[in-house]
């Protein structure tokens, strides 16, 4: 599954509309570009229509949800998000559904993934390591409470705000009390192979709450030294590690940072440290901060109405398209066609060609931007050139490489005002990498 704002780091502005000119609405909300893309799941931003909030919506197709019969874990999944509120755990805002699809709308995160910074900037300080661990052990406490254990606790699903205000995402692989057995314990096998501890893989049931905790382990590990503490490109090798807890810290950690997380990485989870006793360990408690949250009734009654299509359902939405009226090609005066012209081009005092060539053609026509553009698409189709069309601007690229590399030609109509009369200059830059 794919989390809403994985993908979503460079915050919610332009988002909005679409080159083809037209706008898609769902419910009162406004969809805007893609975010993130999976096999069953597509995540886009949008706009609240009745707010001006930002959010981002998860959109599953129902079709693919019940061919894989998915329609439990999709059911968990928005149960879970339900049931957690918490200022460490993103939220989700409501649940639709329209007859072919439905949409998850979450808040929308623009800090990117803790994976993200780890990955550009290396290790991070032991203050700042020990703040983000805070806020995930905050997190995973208040989901143990609700008897939600996670399952899949790794970097990229740990997002961060616009103030760098950690957030767990992706409750795809989650568990409910409900699926609990007899035994008090979890038997599905799931989770990521670096993350996942020993009593998991061993595939004899697990407690949910400590399996968490030894991934909070392994983020921290991760955190603190830049890589993680079991890595083998041979998964059997890897097994191994992790079943005998075969690692070792590096010498920037501090002692009491190591004597934690090795007791956290106790392969023997009756041994394991618990959550409580991470929450009055002295290295833990330095800077804490208790989380500030607020206290609301949920109700799941609405999870089973996504799957009817009564007419009756409130959660049933249609998703149409509201279309724009076309814009006009660019209108040139008589200095900006003086500028196109090749001879008084003087770009090339300044800019330097790299290995790129290039060759422009000019010409002019009575005939309306469209039919210019409709005929274009017309002769370059079977000639073998991927179009792609803005407006009065397209862009061809030939499939097939050349002596030069591929051909990509640019074209762009604007209008020309003479007197008595509307002319449309079409220009058509040729490039290919030489």
């Amino acid at each position: 599954m794919v989390m809403a704002s994985r993908s979503s780091g460079g915050g919610g502005g332009g988002g909005i509309g679409s080159s083809s000119g037209g706008r898609t609405r769902v419910g009162r909300y406004e969809l805007g570009r893609t975010l993130g893309e999976g096999t069953f799941a597509k995540v886009k931003f949008a706009k609240n229509l009745e707010t001006g909030e930002n959010v981002a919506i998860k959109i599953l197709d129902k079709d693919k949800v019940l061919k894989h019969k998915m329609i439990g874990q999709i059911k968990r999944e928005i149960s879970t998000m339900k049931l957690i509120r918490h200022p460490n755990v993103i939220r989700m805002h409501e649940v639709m559904a329209s007859k072919t699809k439905i949409y998850i709308v979450m808040e929308f995160i623009t800090g990117g993934e803790l994976f993200d910074k780890i990955a550009s900037r290396g290790r991070l300080k032991e203050d700042e390591a020990r703040k983000y661990f805070q806020q995930l052990i905050n997190a995973v406490d208040y989901c143990h409470s609700r008897g939600v254990y996670h399952r899949d606790l790794k970097p990229e699903n740990l997002l961060l705000d616009a103030n760098s205000v950690l957030r767990v995402s992706d409750f795809g692989l989650s568990a409910l009390p409900q699926q609990v057995r007899e035994d008090g314990l979890l038997h599905t096998t799931c989770g990521t192979p670096n993350y996942v501890a020993p009593e998991v893989i061993n595939n004899k049931g697990y407690d949910g709450a400590k399996a968490d905790l030894w991934s909070c382990g392994v983020i921290l590990f991760v955190l603190m030294a830049g890589y993680l503490p079991f890595e083998d490109s041979n998964l059997m090798v890897l097994y191994k590690k992790i079943f005998k807890a075969d690692f070792s810290c590096p010498p920037w950690f501090s002692s009491s940072a190591k004597k934690l997380i090795k007791r956290i990485l106790d392969p023997n989870p009756s041994t394991r440290i618990t959550t409580n006793e991470v929450l009055e360990n002295e290295w833990f408690k330095k800077g804490y901060k208790p989380p500030i949250f607020e206290h609301e009734e949920v109700t799941l009654d609405d999870v089973n109405s996504i799957f009817n299509e009564s007419a009756e359902s409130p959660n049933l939405v249609v998703e149409r398209r509201d279309e724009r009226p076309p814009i006009a090609p660019v209108t040139m005066n008589a200095f900006e066609l003086i500028s196109t012209s090749q001879g008084l081009n003087l770009s090339s005092l300044f800019e330097k060609q790299m290995g790129l060539v290039k060759r422009e053609t000019r010409f002019t026509s009575k005939s309306t931007a469209n039919e210019i553009i409709s005929k274009i698409e017309e002769a370059a189709g079977p000639m073998g050139f991927d179009v792609k069309k803005n407006n009065y601007k397209m862009k061809l690229h030939g499939e097939k490489s050349g002596r030069k590399g591929h051909l990509a030609i640019t074209t762009e109509v604007c209008n020309l005002f003479f007197p008595n009369a509307l002319w449309f200059l079409v220009l058509i830059h040729r490039s290919s990498k030489s």
